[in-house]
């Protein structure tokens, strides 16, 4: 068997190109560690840093071929590293800002749906509170606040007067402030 050991880069790139198992192994076996450092080095991730150097020496056997052109070795290495720690960087980085981006819409958004269901329980609740009240208080309270009267229209509209209506409005209001501060509580 021959000696790959003493070959230069060059030489291993030839036998490369030519399918040769052993010069392929024999770069792997040069350069792996070195690689597998400097990716650990800039993403702080050990299992993807030896992703990214085993996809390298994938990348290396699958274009074999076209490897001719290559003058140095370890600098074509060294460049694919690079490149894929900024590519993985970069995927990091859109990642974090779809989270944040995510997480602030969503996060308001179930603020909006818990929001809701709250606002329709008490719209629930006030609903009972109303039926509760003393039949003239309830009357006056629907005509004025439902349908929108005005204290004169209601008076004229139940035959009573304004004073009576703005007592049996003032009843009705603080009664209903009363019960719906307690269910909130």
């Amino acid at each position: 068997m021959y000696d790959y050991n003493i070959l230069e880069d060059s030489e291993l790139i030839q036998r490369l190109s030519a399918d040769d198992n052993h010069a392929f192994t024999e770069i792997y076996n040069r350069y792996w560690k070195k690689l597998f450092t400097v990716a650990a080095n800039k993403i702080n991730d050990l299992d993807e840093a030896e992703e990214i150097v085993q996809d390298i020496f994938i990348s290396l056997w699958r274009r074999r071929e076209e490897l001719t052109v290559i003058d140095t070795l370890s600098s074509y290495l060294a460049v694919s590293v690079k490149y894929k720690v900024i590519k993985l960087l970069d995927k990091r980085n859109t990642r974090q800002k779809y989270l944040g981006y995510s997480k602030d819409h969503i996060s308001i958004a179930d603020n909006y749906t818990e929001e809701w269901l709250e606002f329709e329980e008490l719209k629930s609740r006030l609903t009972i509170f109303v039926a509760e009240l003393p039949e003239k208080c309830r009357m006056v309270y629907q005509l004025s606040r439902e349908s929108g009267y005005s204290q004169k229209k209601i008076a004229a509209e139940m035959g009573i007067s304004e004073k009576t209506v703005e007592a049996h409005l003032g009843k009705a209001l603080k009664t209903l402030r009363a019960r719906l501060s307690q269910f909130l509580l």
